[in-house]
């Protein structure tokens, strides 16, 4: 069986490398690549995704997978080989059921999609990314419907992301947050003079920022032997190996802290990539689970770590000093609580903590309604901007700062949006649990010293790779399943607190 088993991993590897070259494909698009190149970029994207489909779905593959059951029958369940078999197994479940040209003209047309959305989003042109994103729906409906018999169409696609998560399990944790978050939106927007922003909304060069940004994320451990930071539209972490993890990020110069901010979110999702154990290196395990776990590590460093008081009493002096002048009269509590305001706003990635899940929550529904035929692609605009005002009380002026300001939709990342709420969610619960490990970590974060907050990171999370799924973890490191509850808790004491309500 030890020679089947490195055949496996033989293709393993072999997959990797063209998933992996892919993605480095995908990376330059976004960053350097001329316009004018997107058309072979699709073509060479779409080649590579062919091929690793074809991979991964041959006869081949289920033909060493079946000779492996007897000894992953005899394979501790937490060991390397039988999770490198469990998870080989439902992948290849998954891509034999989806014809190979499926997955080569979604993986053209969204590489199309993409440069058509940066267009459409800069020109506040709708009406041209139209006729695109309505392929998009319409090849990830079809991709959904090879997985028939299911309770809700929209179920394989956000099982994609986050293995073992349907509609209804998404929708019992929204359903519950959807009201407090509403009741508390609404609670702090009539207290909205407790708090002045003016502090941050100030210029501040983007060499500056860029150079600020990487002196925090090598603090919190992210190693820039392994990776480095570009600037784009839509910041994204990507990872070519544990050991070429790549971070980006967007600057708005007139914001003192957006940026720092987003650098660290990314951060926090490239940590987790670079701390997964080598001894998964080219077997598909190499990554993180999921979406949502992901979605934990970044939302952990910027928002409880990186939005915390203890962390800026480390680092507002050295942030003042970068600043210059225009902080120099600005208290470190006055700063706290400007970078902690919460009010309505347009865009998902500048949404402070209590807003943001009312971000994901529209989008969710949405993609629910549309891939079940309630709403027409034309129509996303009006029902964007409808929920908008509904939830959190205000429209979008147009749609670049509506409908148009994800880049997901353009990737087919339909499914996707659920995991960052999700991942959001058990963030809190992570912390909870880190604390009760080792409850001297907020003085550690004080004193500027992360050492203690990775290496429990990597020891639960990060060296497993892919080896758990979600509840799986979530199980082994918390002690119990995924709960909205402690999100909702945390959120009132610390805007309870900043807002005196």
């Amino acid at each position: 069986m030890e020679e089947k088993l490195q055949q496996l991993k033989e293709r393993l590897a072999t997959i990797a490398d063209l998933l992996r070259a892919g993605a480095v494909l995908g990376w330059d698009q976004q960053t350097y690549m001329p316009p004018g190149g997107v058309q072979a970029r699709a073509d060479q994207i779409s080649t590579l995704q062919r091929l690793a489909h074809e991979y991964q779905a041959s006869e081949e593959m289920g033909q060493l997978l079946d000779d492996l059951k007897p000894y992953e029958a005899q394979l501790d369940y937490d060991s390397d080989e039988a999770s490198l078999i469990r998870f080989t197994r439902r992948e290849y479940e998954r891509e034999t059921r989806v014809p190979g040209d499926l997955v080569a003209e979604t993986a053209k047309t969204v590489a199309l999609a993409t440069q058509v959305w940066a267009k459409a989003r800069k020109e506040n042109d709708f009406a041209s990314f139209e006729p695109l994103l309505s392929r998009v729906f319409e090849l990830q409906i079809r991709w959904a419907e090879c997985f028939a018999p299911y309770d809700n169409i929209y179920d394989p696609l956000i099982d994609l992301y986050e293995p073992g998560m349907t509609y209804e399990k998404v929708s019992a944790v929204f359903s519950g947050l959807k009201p407090e978050l509403v009741a508390l939106v609404a609670a702090l927007s009539a207290n909205q003079d407790a708090v002045d922003d003016r502090p941050i909304h100030q210029h501040w060069a983007q060499d500056s920022q860029l150079a600020f940004g990487r002196e925090i994320a090598a603090a919190l451990g992210y190693d820039f032997e392994r990776g480095r930071l570009d600037l784009v539209p839509h910041p994204f972490t990507t990872a070519f190996s544990p050991d070429d993890v790549r971070i980006t990020t967007r600057v708005d110069e007139n914001h003192l802290a957006s940026s720092t901010m987003g650098t660290i979110h990314e951060s926090g999702h490239a940590m987790y990539d670079q701390g997964v154990s080598p001894a998964l290196y080219r077997t598909g395990l190499d990554t993180g689970t999921s979406f949502a776990i992901h979605e934990s590590q970044s939302r952990l460093y910027e928002n409880i770590i990186g939005r915390s008081r203890e962390f800026w009493r480390c680092f507002y002096p050295r942030f003042q000093k970068a600043v210059g002048k225009g902080l120099s009269k600005v208290d470190m509590e006055t700063f706290y609580r400007a970078l902690n305001i919460s009010q309505p706003s347009l865009i998902r990635v500048e949404a402070d903590e209590v807003t943001y899940g009312l971000h994901i929550i529209l989008r969710f529904e949405l993609e629910n309604d549309v891939v079940n035929g309630r709403v027409k692609v034309t129509d996303l605009p009006k029902e964007w901007n409808a929920r908008m005002e509904a939830y959190l009380g205000i429209t979008p002026p147009n749609d670049a700062d509506g409908v148009l300001q994800d880049v997901h939709w353009s990737f087919g990342y339909v499914g996707y949006f659920p995991t960052y709420l999700l991942g959001t969610v058990f963030s809190v619960q992570l912390w909870q649990q880190m604390l009760k490990d080792h409850p001297d970590i907020p003085a550690q974060v004080e004193a500027g010293k992360f050492e203690t907050v990775l290496g429990w990171l990597r020891e639960k999370i990060h060296r497993h790779g892919r080896k758990f799924t979600m509840p799986e973890l979530a199980e082994r490191v918390v002690g119990g399943p995924l709960d909205w509850q402690p999100y909702i808790a945390y959120l009132r004491a610390k805007y309870g607190e900043i807002y005196g309500l």
